[in-house]
């Protein structure tokens, strides 16, 4: 069993991804990698830590001189530079220095923010991805994006730092309550509708067992979706261009998230942003109707909403709050459209008009 994915940065390879169905193999990838006589922090949160810490402590103090752990409150409102200022103390009182290394233990918050420390701790150190949520195995594991909010703004804060080692244990996914494992799929199906006509006809048939979780079919989902994000990670590493497809569904993905006070989930958020965005790609002449209804088909079979039912802000806040996101580029939105189901485009040329008869979409 397990399955190895390497991704290169500037032609070289640079880390694998290894999906793996326990975290026994963990020590033999990190001493291949030539640890040793290093420290090692495992930045974990509330949730997770009474998951895995204790295994993932016992597994890496063989390999490491050192090995502590640094835990901060669950959920997305520790991630940002508060946390990081304690998680640098944590390191300076330890005497960590550029040969050491963090281990991010846990979903997209804690890869997000422990990505930054590593990144900007002692201007870079090593840091390996450990992720334990589907959203964060098949997005924000790999790739080298790492951020924090600030303020009320999501992800303003970050840097382009690549991780030695993208570790998953695909058995972790079992411990995610169903909407955690539903809003991981939003990310998943977005590879399938901006790349892979492949792997979206594999989520079309097999929604039953990617949901009940057969081992054998998440292995090979995920193994796909983590080939897509590879190739356009590659191709543009630090998001000049074609990565920027990645942000399918994000731009009024994100406002609804902003708004919501991040009371819905990330992925909940992303499928509604898909539902607009492939509305608003009919409305420019891409999609037919019959195949925004597919998009939205294959988002409601794992559990994902479609529609803003009972949302408290208007469609007109909700276009206003898209115009405070990290995507505008001199007064722009940036957004991603289908050209057909499978590829995808960005264009700079939608109007506030177009943009609006999307969100309202969302609230038929």
């Amino acid at each position: 069993m397990g399955r190895t994915v390497t991704v290169s940065y500037e032609g070289k390879p640079c880390y694998h991804i290894e999906l793996q169905e326990d975290f026994s193999k963990l020590p033999q990838f990190l001493q291949e990698l030539g640890y040793g006589a290093n420290r090692a922090c495992i930045i974990t949160e509330s949730n997770v830590a009474p998951l895995y810490l204790g295994e993932i402590e016992k597994l890496l103090a063989p390999v490491f001189s050192t090995c502590i752990s640094f835990v901060f409150e669950a959920g997305e409102g520790s991630k940002n530079t508060d946390t990081v200022g304690k998680v640098y103390e944590c390191l300076i009182r330890h005497s960590f220095d550029r040969k050491d290394v963090l281990v991010a233990l846990g979903g997209g918050v804690v890869g997000d923010l422990a990505g930054f420390a590593a990144a900007t701790y002692l201007r870079g150190i090593d840091f390996v991805q450990v992720p334990t949520s589907l959203l964060a195995q098949t997005d924000s594991s790999i790739g080298g994006k790492t951020g924090v909010d600030f303020m009320q703004y999501k992800n303003m804060v970050g840097a382009f730092h690549m991780p030695r080692l993208v570790y998953m244990n695909l058995s972790a996914l079992q411990t995610l309550p169903r909407r955690q494992f539903s809003s991981g799929m939003a990310e998943l199906a977005k590879h399938g509708f901006i790349k892979d006509p492949h792997l979206l006809a594999i989520l079309e048939e097999q929604s039953h067992r990617m949901m009940s979780q057969d081992y054998s079919i998440l292995e090979e989902v995920i193994g796909l979706s983590c080939q897509v994000k590879r190739e356009v990670v590659e191709q543009d590493p630090k998001e000049k261009g074609e990565r920027a497809l990645l942000n399918f569904g994000h731009t009024i993905g994100h406002a609804i998230e902003k708004l919501s006070d991040f009371g819905l989930c990330h992925g909940e958020c992303v499928s509604l942003g898909m539902a607009a965005a492939s509305y608003i790609s009919y409305l420019e002449g891409n999609l037919t109707l019959g195949q925004v209804a597919k998009v939205e088909k294959v988002l409601e079979s794992y559990g994902l909403p479609v529609r803003l039912d009972g949302f408290s802000h208007s469609p007109e806040e909700v276009l206003a709050a898209t115009k405070l996101d990290k995507k505008m580029e001199s007064g722009k939105i940036k957004f991603v459209l289908l050209k057909s189901l499978g590829e995808a485009y960005l264009t700079k040329n939608l109007t506030d008009g177009r943009i609006l008869e999307g969100i309202r979409y969302l609230y038929g």
